[in-house]
């Protein structure tokens, strides 16, 4: 079997408001077609044109060539071997960063396409499944007001979330809206129901360790990226100096990234998002650094059910995967893109094992509606 063709498609609602953090709004799905007529679907977290570029562009020289170029002709079963073979060749523009995202986004494809060549699950594929359904928490962006989010939280308690996270919107414009807010939160679901704050690097290190007091009272799990993702020295002082967990690394790519977070930033929860870290291939890699620190992986995931997919044979995978991201977004690309999504039923998601590679395939109807060529 051999790589015939490599496609970069584009998705973009017809209206996205680019201040908010909502990645739900555009994707990039990356599609590897093969000589014997199996197609393999990956997706990348980045900004979708800049990524896609990286897999089109024609050859430069030795380590300067598109994605595309590179795969054409192998086999799609020899991932760890293209693997390395994308990252030497992209050195000159690469190791980190777009050329990375757009890579993850492939080597997700090669395991789908791996998973129906042998009619096997991905996630028995990565090394066989150590849960067979996973806590999905509930993932939204803040509301603007406690009131808001008192009445989200309730909702999303109502539909069987046992956990949910908000992030970005207001946090860290006013210390007592901080509060208000998550008091508003805690107050609507009761003590039961575990709940996460993602302050997209609001605050500095003394503003960070204030909210974190101020968590603590309300029970927060754990706090997601209250700094700067380089102050690496903040998140250790923070980490070592709060009860409530500390968790980070959606914007990381490759696992050198991720040894820094562990070893130098002491964060106790890394959150690889296998759109854009490396994809599955580097997400094992990671993963088992983590697990030999004794910390705990949870992976980030705010796209379409591709990525929900990819992110749940991952975590199935691993010894220390215990929760996935489970976006609430009612954007259609969040909702409506796939079939047979990742079943969701009294706050977990259901691991598709018996459904070979990823389980999900594209609805072509709503990827034609939305697709800017």
């Amino acid at each position: 079997m051999k790589i015939a063709e490599v496609e970069a498609i584009y998705l973009r609602l017809p209206e996205v408001d680019a201040t908010r953090a909502d990645g739900t709004q555009d994707t990039l799905v990356v599609r590897i077609h093969t000589d014997e007529g199996i197609t393999g679907v990956g997706e990348v977290d980045s900004v979708p044109l800049v990524a896609k570029s990286a897999i089109e562009a024609p050859p430069s020289h030795a380590i300067a060539t598109g994605l595309r170029s590179l795969l054409i002709g192998e086999n799609p079963t020899e991932i760890e071997k293209l693997w390395e073979k994308m990252y030497r060749g992209t050195i000159y523009f690469g190791r980190a960063g777009p050329a990375i995202h757009a890579m993850s986004g492939v080597d997700i494809a090669l395991w789908d396409i791996f998973g129906k060549a042998t009619g096997r699950s991905v996630s028995e594929l990565l090394g066989g499944m150590f849960h067979n359904k996973l806590m999905a928490y509930a993932s939204d962006l803040m509301p603007e007001t406690p009131r808001e989010a008192g009445k989200l939280a309730e909702t999303y308690a109502s539909r069987g979330y046992k956990a949910m996270k908000f992030g970005w919107g207001p946090i860290g414009r006013d210390p007592k809206l901080d509060e208000a807010l998550v008091k508003a939160i805690r107050s609507a679901v009761g003590d039961d129901v575990d709940v996460m704050i993602d302050a997209g690097l609001a605050w500095d290190l003394k503003g960070a360790l204030r909210m974190a007091y101020v968590y603590e009272e309300y029970g927060v799990f754990w706090l997601e990226e209250p700094l700067h993702s380089n102050d690496i020295q903040g998140y250790r002082a923070l980490a070592d100096r709060t009860s409530i967990y500390i968790a980070g690394g959606e914007q990381e790519s490759g696992r050198s990234a991720f040894q820094r977070l562990l070893d130098e930033g002491h964060l106790d929860i890394i959150q690889p998002d296998l759109g854009r870290c490396g994809g599955l291939t580097e997400g094992k890699k990671i993963a088992y650094m983590a697990y030999d620190r004794h910390k705990r992986v949870v992976p980030h995931a705010f796209k379409t059910g591709i990525l929900v997919a990819a992110s749940t044979h991952f975590a199935a995978s691993i010894p220390n995967g215990f929760m996935i991201e489970h976006t609430v977004s009612t954007s259609p690309l969040a909702r409506d893109l796939v079939h047979t999504p990742v079943e969701f039923k009294d706050g977990y998601v259901s691991v598709p094992g018996d459904r070979p590679g990823l389980g999900v395939e594209i609805d072509e109807t709503v990827l034609e509606k939305y697709r800017v060529r």
